[in-house]
Formats: structure tokens, sequence, C-alpha cells
């Protein structure tokens, strides 16, 4: 017997710069209509949305590793839209109102899911953040991978897609 979840609950990252990084999550929050039910010098937890987003001060004795998505640990989130206008939304918010890095702007990423639209961007650590849409039910839909007529499950995977 297995258990289907209701998606994930919170994701909590631990950050270097609190002084750059909570301002940062917090108006990126507000902006996906989240509400910040907890606040104080080294925690910001926001909530909504279906989601939430705790980011943590790291101890000083640990502030010295940065962030690295290719070891051991979180590579990056991804936040679903809605629709690709949502996307785009998202990424005029990203790029007039926070400092963040932009990885790649809004683009046709048909190569990981039919209709896959992102955007992938940096917070002050380096923790990337990609927003994407996916039209339908993605590999399960139609012309996806798990469909009852798709191909299955790929055996590759990176920037080329599956």
């Amino acid at each position: 017997m297995t258990v289907e979840v209701n998606g994930i609950a919170h994701i909590q990252m631990t950050v270097n710069t609190i002084d750059k990084a909570l301002p940062f999550w917090e108006k990126l929050c507000h902006f996906l209509e989240m509400k910040t039910l907890i606040k104080n010098e080294t925690t910001l937890y926001c909530i909504g949305s279906r989601t939430g987003i705790l980011i943590r001060e790291a101890p000083e004795d640990k502030k010295h590793v940065a962030f690295d998505q290719d070891t051991a640990g979180l590579h990056h989130l991804c936040f679903r839209a809605r629709s690709n206008d949502d996307v785009d939304r998202i990424f005029a918010f990203v790029e007039s109102e926070l400092d963040a890095r932009i990885i790649h702007g809004p683009e046709d990423g048909s190569r990981f899911a039919p209709g896959y639209y992102s955007i992938l961007f940096e917070d002050p650590d380096g923790i990337r953040i990609e927003v994407n849409y996916v039209p339908g039910k993605g590999h399960f839909g139609d012309k996806g991978r798990l469909s009852a007529d798709g191909p299955g499950p790929s055996d590759k995977y990176g920037e080329e897609g599956l």
C-alpha cells in the first residue's frame, strides 16, 4: 500500500548573509502571496500558497562555508506557477525588485517536460531558485513520459533534458 503526499509543507535553508537574505526572501515570499509567520534577527518563516519557506542564519562558526550546489544537499528549489504569464510576472518582479543573480530569464524547457517554461535565479548566498510552469498533467499527461502511451522513465538527465 502506498500514500500520496500533499506536496512539500516547508523548506528550511541556512544562509550566511542574513542581513541580505532576510529582506530578499521576505520580499519574494510576499510577492508569492505568503505571509510572515516568524521574523527576528536570525530567522524568517513565511507561509502560504500551499508551502512554507524558512530561512535561518548559520551559526558564526559555520559561516565560512559557502553554498555549493554541487555538494551534498539542496541543488535548487522550484516554485510551480499556474501559467506562463505568472512566470513572466515573477521574473519581472525578481529583475526589478530583488538583488538576484539571474541565471536565465523566461525560456522554453520542453526538453524536460511537455510545455515546460521557467526562470532561474540566485539569492544573496547563491541558493538557486527556479519558477516553472508545466501545462496540464506534465509527464502524466497525454504527451508525457509517464502517460499510458509514454516511453516511461528516462535513463538520461542533464542540460540536454531527458
